[in-house]
């Protein structure tokens, strides 16, 4: 019999044109589903059928609830070489093969300089006020000169800091482990949590998302922003209280925000964060490029070539905590 394997999540209906599925003819049946099912037991109902299942980041989490109610499952394959969202005790406990691909994370550092760019120039609302006949309705910002606060300075960070650099901006990090030797590194200046969310005028997050640092990002820390101050989040909605951003855009206690990730995803339709109007949005693109979905969907093939063929490759490693 044929092995059944589920594309999930192909939100923008790519997956089959980014790679050579025919590799897979005669040993493998293929179903691509475009839409995320958010019902537990409409997904448990719609994976049911499969031997193997394609995912993209976390679009579709693998808690051990779900891995307990398929029982035909024998390859799990991501996008990337960790996913938090996968239960990795469970899966292997069922003997179930985990396998990852590479992936750049230079698209995140661009897709931030979006947010901040479209902040500072107001971007999103002059687009509509011109769609609406209007001509030069708002003032934006500069960036020469003003400060941005990047919080966790790993390698998305640090690349973030030097195009900082390049518009001449002050730049300043902080994270609980960050160290003098590394901003010097990277020629950023260390600073305390409450100096960072305090005098930046720009603040970007890039952290990595464990238990430890679930909301990480608080509602004292927004408080302590300057009314002309921005907030960037390209990392993972759950390290931020959502809420506590979502009050003080309402009140307009900080200038704006640009959000490329949320606690839930997809944004629910009645999100309040939909109704305000100084928050840039986009639908967790930043690592959503033409050259990386080449790489996913082309090294999902060899994953799932090699497991048919016995050789294991790529297998998922289990995350920090």
């Amino acid at each position: 019999m044929m092995s059944r394997l589920a594309i999930l999540d192909d939100f923008q209906g790519v997956a089959l044109d980014m790679a050579d599925w025919r590799e897979l003819e005669g040993r493998v049946e293929i179903t691509v589903f475009h839409e995320a099912e958010l019902n537990f037991e409409k997904l448990v109902e719609r994976l049911l059928p499969f031997d193997f299942i394609s995912t993209v980041r976390e679009r579709t989490p693998f808690p051990r609830q779900l891995i307990d109610r398929l029982p035909r499952l024998r390859l799990l394959a991501t996008t990337g070489m960790f996913n938090r969202s996968f239960d990795l005790v469970a899966l292997g406990e069922r003997k179930i093969t985990v396998c990852g691909t590479t992936s750049s994370w230079v698209s995140t550092s661009e897709m931030t300089w979006a947010l901040i760019l479209a902040l500072a120039k107001n971007v999103h609302l002059e687009n509509l006020a011109m769609r609406n006949g209007q001509w030069q309705t708002t003032i934006g910002a500069g960036l020469e000169g003003k400060r941005l606060g990047i919080i966790g300075l790993g390698k998305i960070g640090a690349h973030v800091a030097r195009i900082a650099q390049a518009f001449h901006m002050e730049v300043v990090a902080w994270s609980r482990n960050l160290n003098e030797a590394r901003c010097k590194e990277v020629g950023v200046r260390l600073v305390n949590r409450a100096e960072l969310f305090s005098s930046s005028d720009f603040i970007s997050l890039h952290y990595v998302l464990t238990e430890s640092t679930r909301y990480l990002i608080t509602a004292n820390d927004f408080e302590m922003m300057k009314p002309s101050a921005f907030f960037v989040n390209t990392s993972r909605g759950q390290l931020i209280d959502e809420m506590a951003l979502v009050d003080v855009l309402r009140r307009h206690a900080i200038a704006g925000a640009g959000l490329d990730v949320y606690e839930t995803e997809p944004l629910l339709p009645d999100h309040p964060l939909l109704q305000l109007s100084n928050v840039v949005l986009t639908p967790h693109l930043g690592y959503v490029t033409h050259e990386q979905f080449a790489t996913y969907y082309t090294q999902t093939i060899e994953n799932i070539l090699a497991f048919l063929d016995g050789n294991l490759i790529r297998l998922l490693r289990t995350p920090p905590t």
